[in-house]
């Protein structure tokens, strides 16, 4: 996709500037989605586990929301849904190597998915050009990691929300400000480097 077929709230991400490896796109594209799984999947085995909650910290969370204001809405929710898919049939891609789906952290693993379709949405609007436009990027992005992550805490541990929250969020909130403060450095620079504004 051009940038001259874009309207003018609607930009390129980066992906959007790498060149076609053959006359169909859709190669490039499915080249894109299958890297952007390796990627999450790479980075979720740099996980700690902790001893007061179930969910562990790892990298995957920022994987995530990178490769989805790279790769824009639809490739990086397909790039989730592949991780997914892959992880739940047995690919070792979730954190320590984990695979399947009935372990506490699953509903987290579920919202990569939407994550990264919000952070591929915002970034076609421009969010990813400047460090508090990312940060609002990672923020709503995060948020929909949140919910879904919370709420299959709950229904796994059979926990009130109170629990869950203590379990799965306040914990990770520094990471998430840490996580702000990266990609709000990686994004922009990135677009510095490739000398595009628009």
């Amino acid at each position: 996709m051009s940038s001259a077929t874009l309207s003018p709230t609607v930009r390129p991400v980066l992906a959007d500037l790498v060149p076609s490896v053959t006359a169909r796109r859709a190669v490039t594209d499915a080249l894109l989605i299958g890297t952007g799984t390796l990627f999450v999947a790479a980075f979720a085995q740099l996980s700690i586990t902790l001893p007061f909650t179930p969910v562990p910290i790892t990298l995957s969370s920022f994987a995530v929301l990178l490769t989805g204001a790279a790769l824009g809405s639809r490739r990086g929710a397909l790039s989730m849904a592949l991780y997914i898919l892959a992880g739940v049939l047995g690919a070792p891609f979730y954190a320590d190597g984990a695979s399947g789906w009935a372990f506490a952290s699953f509903g987290y693993v579920l919202a990569y998915l939407p994550a990264a379709a919000v952070a591929g949405h915002l970034a076609r609007r421009g969010s990813d050009r400047t460090p508090w436009g990312t940060v609002a990027l990672v923020a709503a992005a995060s948020l929909t990691i949140y919910v879904p992550g919370v709420a299959w805490l709950m229904a796994y541990l059979g926990v009130d929300l109170r629990t869950a929250l203590a379990l799965g969020v306040t914990p990770f909130l520094i990471g998430d400000a840490v996580k702000a403060v990266a990609l709000g450095a990686v994004l922009p620079t990135a677009w510095k480097v490739v000398g595009r504004k628009d």
